[in-house]
């Protein structure tokens, strides 16, 4: 099939929640540019001890026993599920990622259950993160019972509950940490100082995965804020990455305060590769991962200089799960037009989203991470 002529449209982005059913998943506008690939650094854990393994630098391997759940999971929102969707290919899900260093373990969920049992684990951030939830509800959730597994919500969370091991797997929706409100004159205020009303949700968590990165990159008719507000004064012109380091300065000031390192586990995941160029179809018709040109010609993005340089200024151990490299690799892995049913229609009549990812996909393989840094 050729690719489509470019053409201009919005791209669909957020997956907010719907509180009847999972697949129904509310949608939002975003356009945003390609991140660039990262670095990496040693990776940390018990899993990792005495291995100098760095789980972020390897490649993807082509792996027949994947996935390791089914494209049916009743957990994926409709516009992840590329295949319900129409999407004719399933190669995007046989992909395995291979770090250089060590083998990272393949999923075991019901190891990964018992490992939870009796705790929390939660991700905040955006949609990305939701992604990623709904990938981790996935790698479990064929291993329990029906009548032992159930849905809650609760303002902007929703949990997922393992009943037999008194476990839950939890999104909150905060996708710049810090508050977003509707000021006077119905102006959008970006409160860079104020976060307690979104972390209210995240005390009483045993394990929390972060992630915030793209927001703060949108500009002009992308921006979700009209003016940032510090120290009681309104400013509406700012560097978005100084806005970043306050942003997440008020965060690492708020888990310094809130939070004991002896009964929370704090993980930092960096941002999801996007690869929105070309009017959003550089994703399109993709059929395998990009070649692998080794660490050397990996960049750090700004964002994630900002990020590091907040948590090496943290007392509180904050572990930084790098898979933007990995990610970046996989152009072939968004849903491309395939994010609402194409069937027999012209995928070049649809939306393209290459900043999502279809499931089974590609943030399972951040899941096998999360797992083994959590060995």
């Amino acid at each position: 099939m050729s690719k489509p002529r470019p053409k201009p449209f919005l791209v669909m982005l957020i997956f907010f929640f719907s509180l009847i059913t999972i697949g129904s998943a509310q949608w939002m506008e975003e356009m945003d540019d390609e991140v660039d690939v990262i670095q990496s650094r040693p990776g940390q854990g018990s899993y990792m001890k005495g291995l100098r393994c760095d789980l972020s630098d390897g490649e993807w391997v082509h792996d027949w026993s994947y996935p390791l759940y089914r494209a049916g999971c009743p957990y994926i929102s409709s516009g992840l599920s590329c295949w319900r969707n129409g999407r004719p290919d399933s190669d995007y899900e046989k992909w395995r990622w291979s770090p250089h260093g060590c083998s990272m373990p393949r999923f075991n969920a019901l190891d990964f259950l018992e490992k939870l049992r009796r705790k929390r684990l939660m991700m905040v951030g955006d949609s990305i993160a939701r992604n990623q939830w709904e990938s981790l509800v996935c790698l479990v959730e064929g291993v329990i019972p029906s009548d032992r597994k159930v849905m809650s919500y609760n303002g902007t969370s929703m949990a997922f509950h393992a009943l037999d091991f008194e476990a839950s797997i939890e999104f909150d929706w905060a996708p710049l940490l810090v508050e977003l409100e509707q000021g006077p004159n119905t102006d959008r205020i970006l409160r860079l100082d104020s976060i307690e009303r979104n972390a209210r949700t995240w005390r009483g968590v045993h394990i929390l995965v972060f992630d915030s990165a793209h927001w703060w990159t949108h500009s002009g008719k992308w921006s979700s804020w009209d003016l940032y507000m510090e120290d009681g004064r309104l400013v509406r012109d700012m560097n978005p990455m100084v806005a970043y380091e306050k942003g997440l300065t008020t965060w690492a000031k708020w888990v310094s305060l809130n939070l004991n390192p002896t009964e929370t586990r704090i993980i930092f995941r960096s941002a999801s590769a996007r690869h929105n160029r070309d009017n959003g179809w550089q994703c399109y018709n993709q059929k395998e991962p990009l070649q692998y040109l080794g660490s050397k010609a990996r960049r750090i993005p700004v964002q994630t200089r900002v990020l590091k340089d907040v948590l090496n200024r943290m007392s509180f151990p904050v572990y930084l799960q790098e898979i933007t490299a990995m990610s970046s690799l996989r152009r072939d892995g968004h849903p491309s037009a395939y994010a609402e049913p194409v069937y027999d229609s012209d995928p070049g009549s649809h939306a393209s989203d290459c900043t999502h990812w279809c499931l089974p996909g590609v943030p399972d393989s951040w899941n096998e991470m999360l797992y083994a840094l959590l060995l």
